[in-house]
């Protein structure tokens, strides 16, 4: 009986919190939004809601109505990655006639890898987009860049035994 002990690899991995799901989220103000703009929020506005790290699947991501939504006329927005698959989380949630404690549906099939540094965005579609309320936009992020080697260095105190 041979005993094949050239092929085991040392166990390795990173501690709390890399290596694992996390959660993260921002509460959109409308009204902040529009300020930041310097003007009111207009259909085809990106608001970059959550800075994603390049390595990084995205789990899932998607919205909560907070505040109630006032001023806007049949607004919907879009959650996803612009340049990319802009409603890749949510397609076409309604602001407008959405109440407090609403969530989207969450639209993604598969969990993009970001490869590069880039952002969760919220693309606002419709006639007149709503001057006042809040919007919650969370996601579910995990760290899939390289552990690196995994192999035990050799030590005097291998040699010795």
């Amino acid at each position: 009986m041979a005993n094949v002990n050239t092929l085991k690899t040392a166990a390795g991995g990173r501690g709390n919190p890399s290596k694992k799901p996390y959660m993260v989220e921002v509460e959109i103000d409308l009204a902040a939004a529009a300020t930041a703009k310097g003007s009111a929020l207009a259909a085809a506005d990106t608001i970059e809601c959550i800075t994603v790290d390049a390595n990084t699947v995205v789990m899932f991501a998607g919205a909560e109505i907070t505040v109630a939504p006032t001023g806007g006329s049949s607004a919907t927005f879009d959650l996803g990655i612009t340049g990319g698959d802009v409603d890749a989380f949510v397609d076409g949630m309604a602001i407008t006639s959405a109440t407090a404690g609403t969530y989207s549906t969450l639209a993604n099939t598969a969990c993009p890898i970001i490869t590069g540094a880039d952002t969760i965005d919220m693309l606002l579609i419709g006639t007149t987009p709503d001057t006042a309320g809040k919007i919650r936009v969370f996601a579910c992020l995990m760290d899939v860049d390289s552990m690196g080697a995994q192999a035990a260095d050799e030590v005097d105190r291998d040699l010795l035994a």
